[in-house]
C-alpha cells in the first residue's frame, strides 16, 4: 500500500461533497447515532461504483450517453428532493430535543441514495483505482479489492468524525431557533449547488 495511495484518498475522502454535506446533517439534526449510521450508508453507497470501476462497468457510463444523462439526472432531481427536506422546519433538518428520537432506516437509505446515484463516482474510480495498480501485478482484481476495501475505511473514518463534530454541537443549536432556520436554509442551497454541479457535469 504506497503512502501516495493513502494520501490521494484522504484528500478525496475529506473534500466536501454530498456524502459529507448529508453525514453532517444528520449528525446536527439527529445527534451521534445518525451521524454513523450515514456515514455507514455514504460509504455502502460507493461499493456499486467500486464494482463497476472493477468489473469494467464503468466504461459504459463513459461511452453511453444515454446511460450517463439518465442516471445524472436522477441523482439531480434527488438532490434537489433533498433541498427541499432541509428547507422543511419539520423535514430531514429537524432538530429534536431528544438524539435518536426518530427511526435511523431513513438516514441510511437516504445517505446510499446519495452516492449510487452520482454517475461521476463510477468514471472516478475507473480512472483512480487502475493508477495504483502496477503493469506486472499479477493479480490486478485482489490488488484492486484491496485498495477500494482501504478506500472505504477511509471514507467511514473520515465521515464519522465530520459527524459527530456536528453532533458535538447540536445542543447548542437547540436553544437558538434562528441559527436552525439559516442551517436549513444553508443546507438546502448547498444541495441544489450540488444538484447544480452534477447537472452540467460532463462525461
Amino acid at each position: 500500500m504506497s503512502i501516495e495511495f493513502l494520501i490521494t484518498s484522504l484528500i478525496i475522502v475529506a473534500s466536501p461533497g454530498t456524502g459529507v454535506l448529508y453525514t453532517l446533517a444528520a449528525g446536527l439534526s439527529r445527534g451521534p447515532r445518525a451521524s454513523v449510521v450515514a456515514a455507514f450508508g455514504c460509504t455502502l453507497g460507493i461499493v456499486p461504483h467500486m464494482a463497476a470501476a472493477i468489473l469494467g462497468l464503468a466504461a459504459l457510463l463513459h461511452t453511453s450517453a444515454l446511460a450517463f444523462q439518465t442516471l445524472k439526472y436522477l441523482g439531480v432531481v434527488y438532490l434537489l428532493f433533498m433541498a427541499w427536506q432541509a428547507l422543511k422546519e419539520h423535514g430531514a433538518l429537524r432538530v429534536d430535543k431528544e438524539v435518536d428520537s426518530r427511526p435511523v432506516t431513513q438516514v441510511i437509505i437516504h445517505a446510499i441514495l446519495i452516492n449510487i446515484l452520482n454517475p461521476k463516482l463510477s468514471i472516478f474510480f475507473f480512472a483512480f483505482l487502475p493508477q495504483f495498480v502496477r503493469s506486472d501485478e499479477p493479480s490486478p482484481i485482489s490488488r484492486m479489492l484491496l485498495l477500494s476495501g482501504v478506500f472505504m475505511l477511509l471514507t467511514f473514518a473520515v465521515f464519522v468524525a465530520y459527524g459527530l463534530g456536528a453532533a458535538a454541537v447540536r445542543r447548542h443549536l437547540l436553544a437558538r431557533p434562528g441559527v436552525l432556520a439559516w442551517m436549513r436554509r444553508a443546507f438546502a442551497a448547498a444541495f441544489v449547488a450540488l444538484g447544480a454541479k452534477l447537472a452540467f457535469a460532463e462525461r
